[in-house]
């Protein structure tokens, strides 16, 4: 058996099983500003707290849900020391193939904590290697509401 199909097995033993929830990280304002300014949107909404807790329906500023969207890395610790090879023995290399959903239900607010749950959805061969979809759920400390729910596809490769 390759190690493509034996990380295959291995995955969709784990199918439908939460694998990892990630540490809490504090979103404070100075993350979504220099987010603001690396990406050039500068909306209200996120930069200006005195504007946005008169205006805002929120009453306060927000994180841009494509902040919450790039922590995944950090949230997931998917790039961490030793967490590839914990994660996919015998392989050599892991890409971002990208996302079949994204949605942001709820907002993150300065001085929210959030962190990822990460759940395997499902698993499959892709030529030489294996597709793996997770469901990563990012849940905002005291919130019912998560911040971000989004499918994740990767592939790993032997």
């Amino acid at each position: 058996m390759t190690a493509a199909e034996q990380l295959l097995e291995s995955c969709l033993q784990r199918k439908g099983e939460e694998i990892s929830v990630g540490d809490w990280l504090l979103v404070d304002q100075a993350r979504i500003d220099a987010f603001a300014q690396a990406t050039g949107d500068l909306q209200w909404i996120h930069i200006d707290p005195e504007r946005a807790a008169l205006e805002s329906p929120y009453q306060s500023t927000i994180a841009h849900g494509f902040l919450t969207l790039s922590l995944l890395p950090l949230l997931t610790r998917s790039n961490a020391a030793g967490q590839f090879e914990k994660n996919y023995p015998g392989m050599r290399l892991r890409v971002n193939y990208g996302l079949n959903k994204v949605r942001f239900p709820a907002p993150v607010k300065p001085g929210d904590r959030i962190r990822a749950h990460t759940t395997l959805q499902d698993a499959a061969m892709a030529g030489n290697g294996v597709e793996i979809v997770y469901l990563l759920t990012v849940r905002i400390d005291g919130n019912d509401k998560p911040a971000c729910v989004a499918e994740q596809v990767v592939r790993v490769y032997p």
